[in-house]
């Protein structure tokens, strides 16, 4: 029988950044999907920036960017008029904000990189392969996993089984946890990617109210568009090329138009759900496992990514020897913020016939930038704290330093890798590191002084009053800012989060 440290069902991008954040911690892992090869639709096709962060860190995002564009302009049109529309701000990188803008990138070229950096981890996805059954969630010795693939059936014994697989996953099925929510089922709308000829590719064209429908047509990299159209109360999907080609003139009123190809199509119901839980035992739920959103927003696989981001780090501390609390802080910190962005998606969704203008509105919130676990079980508010900007629970930002050394450097760069980070900023912030003591198992610590003649980006972006020690975890978010006790604040954290 296979012994595992964590056995991955589902390789949608929530499984794959779980898969590759596992690969570069040296975590015994597998990844299946039932699937014969990764999904082929655009479906998802926003990356916010706090996700480009994740990939980052991860290696991917220069990979994401070289295949993305940024949101073009609105196209509104209505009867013979066209309305140009902002959809979102523009904004330019910063010190502390590289990646300030959501970039347009179909899903299936998100799953590609994310599988290549797997492939350059040394790992793979396991298709073809599905999850017959499992054991049941336990508290104790894991999980023995039957599974089914090109070789026939296989037993696995996982310490941890994570399911991303997705609204309808068996993973949270066989768990016994509840998926709390409803499903429109008279609301439908055809989603697809389509080859349109007719229609210039420098608007995301919108028809708000054709014949009681909405129609948008949103040019993806390549030479495609995504395609969504509501369809009218009882009405029929057609999705086969013809019909989705007559649907389209007729609800576009444009004659000129054609759809000369259809590379996928599905129909999409409303569906928003939330998992009751996201931990039974020795089973975790990521992504559409956990929760499923509205496409409004571009919340949905942003949330995902960051569901595994911060459950990852976590697997691989309990399994180098950390207390097993730590992986019940997961579902403390990631199902409140799924229930946040549940209710945007879904409001920007209902605005959509409303209120269609104000539907195509985004603003900072969907940008994923200023979610924070403050009050959080990890979040660590010590005695010797400060009154800075960014507090316990803060993503980290991003900032120019300059080393003793001279050496100039950003954050981020500091960041990058599978560590623990611990800023130093300020002459005597710097001089207390020779005191302190890090565990030796599990993540390292990486120590960065940065003398008070060289910090003056990072005193900005974090709102420093005096010298700090900063403690950033591995999924960029600050566990503490001390300004003095520098040892028992550090003894404190590594108490929580790594091997005993």
């Amino acid at each position: 029988m296979t012994q595992l440290d964590v056995l991955i069902v589902g390789a949608g991008p929530a499984g794959l950044t779980l898969a590759c954040d596992l690969a570069r911690r040296g975590v015994r892992y597998r990844i299946i999907d039932a699937a014969d090869a990764g999904f082929a639709g655009s479906r998802a096709k926003g990356v916010q920036p706090r996700t480009l962060e994740v990939f980052d860190d991860l290696g991917i995002v220069e990979d994401i960017l070289d295949r993305s564009l940024r949101y073009p302009l609105l196209g509104v049109h209505a009867g013979p008029v066209t309305i140009p529309w902002r959809m979102m701000a523009r904004h330019e990188p910063t010190d502390d904000v590289p990646y300030p803008e959501t970039r347009l990138i179909p899903q299936y070229d998100t799953d590609a990189c994310l599988r290549r950096r797997l492939d350059d981890l040394g790992g793979a996805v396991e298709f073809s392969t599905r999850l017959v059954e499992y054991d049941g969630p336990t508290t104790g010795g894991g999980v023995v996993a039957t599974v089914a693939g090109p070789r026939g059936e296989e037993a696995i014994r996982a310490r941890y089984i994570v399911g991303a697989d997705g609204g309808a996953s068996a993973v949270r099925s066989r768990a016994g946890i509840a998926f709390v929510g409803d499903t429109d089922e008279g609301d439908r709308m055809i989603v697809a990617d389509v080859v349109v000829e007719g229609l210039a590719r420098n608007r995301w064209h919108v028809w708000p109210r054709s014949g009681g429908r909405f129609v948008a047509l949103c040019p993806l990299p390549g030479d495609s568009f995504q395609l969504m159209l509501r369809l009218n109360a009882g009405e029929t999907p057609e999705r086969d090329p013809a019909g989705i080609d007559r649907m389209v003139r007729e609800a576009t009123g444009r004659a000129g138009l054609r759809v000369r190809d259809v590379a996928w199509s599905s129909v999409f119901r409303p569906n928003v759900r939330l998992a009751e839980r996201y931990r039974s035992g020795n089973v975790f739920l990521v992504g559409d496992a956990a929760h499923v959103h509205t496409p409004a927003g571009a919340q949905g696989l942003n949330t995902g990514v960051q569901d595994s981001y911060n459950l990852g780090w976590k697997l691989a501390q309990v399994v180098a020897g950390a207390s097993d609390e730590l992986l019940d802080t997961y579902e403390a910190e990631r199902r409140p913020v799924a229930a946040r962005v549940l209710g945007l998606s879904s409001e920007l969704y209902q605005s959509i016939s409303s209120r269609p203008l104000a539907a195509a509105k985004r603003g900072d919130e969907e940008r994923q930038l200023q979610l924070s676990y403050r009050g959080g079980p990890l979040a660590m508010e010590i005695a010797g704290g400060t009154d800075s900007s960014v507090q316990a629970g803060d993503r980290a930002p991003d900032g120019r330093f300059r080393r003793p050394d001279g050496h100039q450097g950003t954050l981020f760069e500091a960041f990058r890798g599978p560590h623990f980070t611990l800023l130093a900023v300020g002459d005597a912030a710097i001089e207390a590191l020779g005191e302190l003591e890090w565990p030796t198992g599990g993540a390292g610590l990486e120590m960065v002084p940065i003398p008070t003649a060289g910090s003056a980006g990072v005193v900005a972006a974090y709102g420093l009053q005096e010298p700090a020690h900063v403690l950033v975890r591995p999924d960029g978010y600050v566990a503490h800012v001390a300004t003095r006790d520098w040892q028992a604040a550090l003894r404190r954290a590594s108490a929580l989060m790594c091997p005993r």
